[in-house]
């Protein structure tokens, strides 16, 4: 039961007006606390916009299966002056996508932005592929990104919030000895549009990101691959890539985390649907 409070003039609720202070204090820290969770947040594009958005958000929450590679990250976001929750969750497992947005909103109550950058996709010929490989490549890269985004549409509904996908140059560049990179980058592009349609009508920006060759550990493998295709040593085979290509460098995690940085800034907030490529002209034709 509860029992008034009275003050020497008989009159008040002190305990009501001290839980509405609290209250609106909980209110502003939550309304101050802009999130962002950043998936492959363990090393390579992810770990780069992790940092970099640390400029931008409050709070931001690097999400892997690595437990000591989020660790790292969230290390060096707390440096960059933002605060972390680092979360190791392989997202291919059926219940991740709501673990994290659980935790999430436990820590902070609100979602401000989603960076679908995880998906190691296999680079197995079109002939050799199994349909194990399909499958993984698509429950991580794909199904992955696409239950997480659905998991924090209510709460991005409610912060007007921002959502990336990761995609990839070869979504326009189909080639046999990489046809699943090129077909989930290409199915991911058309998820990201089709996102967007329903962020019109809801409030949520949603656009995907396309890069070229970033030199990231992922990027080394494919090197590699087609170093052995073409009988050449990895040194070789990077210089070579880098003529065929006609780029006069390879990309940097850190430029593609700048082009995350503005896509999901207010200064970008009419820009939604578009799948952006980077890729230093790799691509020739639109």
């Amino acid at each position: 039961m509860l029992r008034r409070l009275d003050g020497p003039n008989g009159r008040g609720w002190p305990f009501v007006a001290l839980l509405k202070k609290q209250t609106n204090e909980a209110n502003r820290m939550s309304e101050s606390m802009r999130t962002v969770i950043v998936t492959g947040g363990s090393g390579g594009i992810g770990r780069a916009t992790a940092e970099r958005l640390a400029r931008d958000f409050c709070m931001v929450v690097p999400v892997a299966r690595s437990i000591d590679g989020v660790a790292s990250t969230a290390a060096r976001i707390r440096e960059a002056g933002a605060a972390a929750l680092p979360i190791d969750q392989d997202m291919r497992e059926a219940v991740a996508a709501e673990r994290v947005v659980e935790a999430v909103l436990a820590a902070t109550g609100r979602i401000d932005a989603v960076v679908n950058v995880a998906g190691a996709v296999s680079q197995t010929d079109l002939f050799q592929m199994t349909d194990e490989e399909w499958a993984d490549g698509l429950s991580l890269k794909f199904h992955g990104a696409r239950k997480l985004t659905l998991a924090a549409w209510p709460a991005l509904k409610a912060s007007r919030g921002s959502v990336i996908f990761m995609s990839g140059t070869a979504a326009v560049t189909p080639k046999a000895s990489l046809c699943a990179v090129s077909s989930i980058n290409a199915a991911i592009v058309a998820l990201a549009k089709a996102f967007s349609e329903r962020g019109v009508c809801d409030g949520v920006q949603v656009n995907s990101v396309l890069p070229g060759p970033v030199m990231t550990e992922r990027r080394r493998k494919m090197l590699s691959h087609y170093a052995t295709t073409k009988g050449l040593d990895l040194d070789a085979a990077s210089k070579a890539f880098q003529q065929e290509t006609g780029i006069t460098r390879y990309g940097e995690p850190a430029d593609v985390a700048e082009l995350i940085a503005f896509l999901v800034s207010p200064q970008s907030r009419w820009l939604t649907g578009v799948a952006v490529r980077i890729d230093g002209g790799e691509i020739k034709a639109a």
